[in-house]
């Protein structure tokens, strides 16, 4: 990865967001700020909202965090369905409380509808149980396809971009449209539009891509030595497996298609890591696409240095 030119003039920054691909070392980089600036690091990885998903999402132990208070973890079950819209009222809630005492709300992960959802002028439209439900039934009778086939005829851009096999993002789709009257593709956040909801200095940690890769595959050896099949079936206990949302993140969803019998254990950690690196690769294109990101290199050679470049970029900015 090649890092362009950090965009100018810096924001004098009421918020600090701290995002890229997965396993850069954004958590760690959170923690060492929020320490430093006395502040509280805020998750803005979808999945670490979710109670006991724990190895799976390299979440970091209370030791890891050394003392800095981490909102927004572990606060719904499996069995929840993940809404962009409730986490963005959590998390700027969070983000106003810091703020009134005077502290600094670090924003830390890599799923950037969340970040945007957080900091962006963006309105999500709402949810209707009923709808969902009956939408759902359909699905599990008449199959994905049907349900795409339906909406390439009321919003061919949507259908478009999901894949047909995308149950979950198709329903919500339909749901959108029966509920707005307007197309889905209307709804969806304009990546060259942005409006800043607070003053936030966004910094990106880079890593050329083999060394990412190699840190990805490294770090699902080690979720599988630290028991993630294990957790996964204490989780299958509770619901996963009907969560619509907790069931697909990577590795859980590799493990449990394995439970299931289509695949073995070594297959689903294959496939963990050939999903993981392409997820990354996304997240990676994301973030690129904003030019509000200052990027700063959290190579191995750069470890040690990458918290005193933040820093510097904060102290440019308040001193500006």
């Amino acid at each position: 990865m090649n890092s362009p030119a950090s965009p100018s003039p810096l924001p004098v920054p009421q918020v600090i967001a701290v995002v890229g691909p997965t396993a850069a070392g954004k958590s760690d980089l959170g923690v060492v700020l929020a320490r430093e600036l006395g502040g509280e690091v805020i998750n803005a990885d979808s999945m670490q909202l979710y109670r006991g998903m724990d190895i799976g999402t390299a979440k970091l132990s209370r030791a890891e965090r050394q003392g800095v208070p981490h909102r927004l973890l572990d606060i719904w079950d499996v069995t929840e369905a993940a809404s962009v819209a409730e986490y963005q009222r959590l998390a700027r809630a969070e983000i106003d409380r810091l703020l009134a005492a005077g502290r600094v709300p670090v924003l830390v992960g890599g799923s950037g509808l969340y970040v945007r959802g957080a900091l962006d002028a963006l309105e999500f439209p709402g949810t209707d149980p009923a709808v969902r439900a009956r939408l759902e039934a359909e699905l599990a009778d008449a199959g994905s396809g049907e349900l795409h086939r339906r909406l390439a005829a009321a919003d061919p851009d949507a259908a478009r971009a999901i894949l047909p096999g995308n149950g979950r993002r198709i329903v919500r789709a339909l749901e959108v449209i029966e509920l707005t009257g307007r197309p889905f593709t209307a709804h969806l956040p304009d990546p060259d539009a942005r409006r800043d909801v607070y003053d936030t200095l966004y910094l990106g940690v880079d890593v050329a891509r083999r060394e990412l890769d190699e840190r990805i595959s490294r770090r699902v050896d080690l979720m599988w030595e630290a028991g993630l099949v294990e957790e996964v079936r204490a989780l299958e206990a509770v619901g996963l497996r009907e969560g619509r949302t907790a069931s697909r993140a990577l590795g859980y969803q590799q493990v449990l298609a394995a439970f299931a019998g289509e695949c073995t254990l070594d297959e689903a950690r294959a496939e963990t890591v050939r999903a993981t690196k392409r997820f990354a690769r996304r997240q990676d294109s994301w973030f690129r696409r904003d030019a509000r990101v200052h990027w700063l290199s959290g190579a191995a050679e750069h470890r040690d240095r990458l918290p005193g470049h933040a820093l510097a970029l904060l102290e440019r900015a308040v001193t500006a």
